[in-house]
């Protein structure tokens, strides 16, 4: 099992950026894959960004292609994601996700959740 805890989010103004983190209890982080999700006000939550277990391989949705970097530190049991270049619509609250499996996209495969962390970005 593995507990997650997301921290880094805040108000920052379009144009600027955060870095999330999500920190991972247990001495088996580096045996799951992670994910970043994120569900704005009234929508379903989204992919952002997986990571492979050795951090090799990356994945992001097309929407923040360019914007958006995920790494990770297993080392420090940590993932993070670097968000620069911030858009209002980039406004909701971001999720971490572990998974045994690469499934990428698919929230249902991923098994262990942290609890979120709120970016709202204003224009």
């Amino acid at each position: 099992q593995v507990q997650l805890v997301e921290s880094g989010g805040g108000l920052v103004q379009a144009g600027g950026s955060l870095r999330l983190s999500c920190a991972a209890s247990g001495r088996t982080f580096s045996s799951y894959h992670m994910g970043w999700f994120r569900q704005a006000p009234g929508k379903e939550r989204e992919f952002v960004a997986a990571i492979s277990r050795s951090g090799v391989a990356t994945y992001y949705a097309d929407s923040v292609k360019g914007r958006l970097t995920i790494s990770r530190d297993n080392a420090k049991n940590t993932v993070y994601l670097q968000m620069n270049s911030l858009k209002p619509e980039a406004t909701a609250v971001y999720y971490c996700a572990a998974s045994s499996r690469w499934s990428v996209t698919s929230l249902d495969e991923y098994g262990y959740w942290g609890q979120g962390t709120q970016v709202t970005v204003s224009s």
